[in-house]
C-alpha cells in the first residue's frame, strides 16, 4: 500500500568519508508529513552522521538530502524554516535564563516582535517550563535544560522535528517529562525522526522504525512488525547490529 502525505524528510543516496573510513554510505529514505520514526542502531552505526547531514550541519561526500522539498545543501535557509534540529547535548547559554534564551532566538529568527511574546508563551506551556522561566540555565536540571533546548527548537513552528537522543542521561521522571512533551508535538502533526537507545520509547511513540548498522540502513518498516516477530526488542535490536547474546 503507498503511504500518502507531503514528503518532509528525504535522503537519497547520502555518503559520509573520512579518507577511507566510511561513516555512512547510500542511505537513503523518504518521511511523510506527520510520521514518528524511531532511527536506531549501536553506537558508533551513523546515527548522528545521518542527522548531521539531514539537517545541513555536515556536508555529504556523496548524496542529496531535502527537508519539505527543499535541498538542506542548495535551498539551506528555506529548509531550516522547516526544521527544527534537537542535537544530542545542544548547547545552552548558562548564564541566560529560559525566557532570556527564547527572546533572544525569537529575535535571531526572525519572529515579529507582535508575535514573539504569545510564541514564547506557547513553548513554554508546551515543554512544561513555567516554573523555571527566570532561573539561569546552568542551575537547572538536565531534564529541564533538554525541555529548554526543545522549546528553542520549535519557536519559529517547523514542520519537521529531528532529535538525537532527547532523553540520553536522564533520570526516569526526566525521560517521562520529555516524552510527555514529544506526545504533544505528535498531536500537532509534527514530522519526526527520533534517535534513541530506549527501545520501550520505539514502541510507545514511533510507528515505524529505521535501523543502521556499520553505515548503511539494513532495516526501514512499521514497529508493528517487529512486535508480531515474536523476539523482545532488545533481542531484534542484537541481531540486526550484528551483537550475540551473553552466555
Amino acid at each position: 500500500m503507498e503511504k500518502s502525505g507531503r514528503l518532509m524528510i528525504e535522503a537519497v543516496g547520502l555518503s559520509k568519508y573520512y579518507g577511507d573510513f566510511a561513516a555512512i554510505e547510500d542511505v537513503s529514505f523518504e518521511i511523510r508529513e506527520g510520521e514518528v520514526v524511531a532511527f536506531l542502531g549501536p553506537n558508533g552505526a551513523g546515527k548522528s552522521t545521518t542527522m548531521k547531514l539531514l539537517t545541513g550541519y555536515l556536508a555529504p561526500s556523496a548524496g542529496t538530502a531535502r527537508i519539505a522539498g527543499y535541498d538542506v545543501f542548495t535551498q539551506r535557509l528555506e529548509a531550516s524554516r522547516h526544521l527544527g534540529y534537537l542535537p544530542e547535548n545542544g548547547p545552552l547559554y548558562a548564564d541566560m535564563t529560559p525566557i532570556g534564551l527564547l527572546l533572544f532566538f525569537a529575535e535571531a529568527r526572525g519572529i515579529p516582535p507582535e508575535r514573539r511574546r504569545q510564541r514564547i508563551h506557547e513553548v513554554v506551556e508546551l515543554c512544561a517550563l513555567e516554573a523555571v522561566v527566570g532561573k539561569p540555565i546552568g542551575k537547572l536540571s538536565r531534564g529541564y535544560r533538554q525541555r529548554v533546548g526543545m522549546a528553542q527548537v520549535l519557536l519559529h513552528e517547523p514542520d519537521v522535528l529531528i532529535m538525537d537522543e532527547p532523553t540520553a542521561g536522564l533520570d526516569p521522571n526526566q525521560i517521562h517529562e520529555v516524552r510527555e512533551t514529544i506526545r504533544r508535538l505528535m498531536g500537532q502533526n509534527k514530522t519526526i525522526l527520533l534517535s534513541t537507545h530506549i527501545l520501550q520509547e520505539v514502541e510507545a511513540m514511533a510507528t515505524r522504525i529505521l535501523f543502521i548498522n556499520d553505515g548503511r540502513l539494513v532495516f526501514d518498516g512499521p514497529v508493528e512488525e517487529v512486535v508480531r516477530n515474536g523476539k523482545p526488542m532488545d533481542e531484534w535490536f542484537r541481531s540486526l547490529s550484528g551483537a550475540t547474546a551473553a552466555v
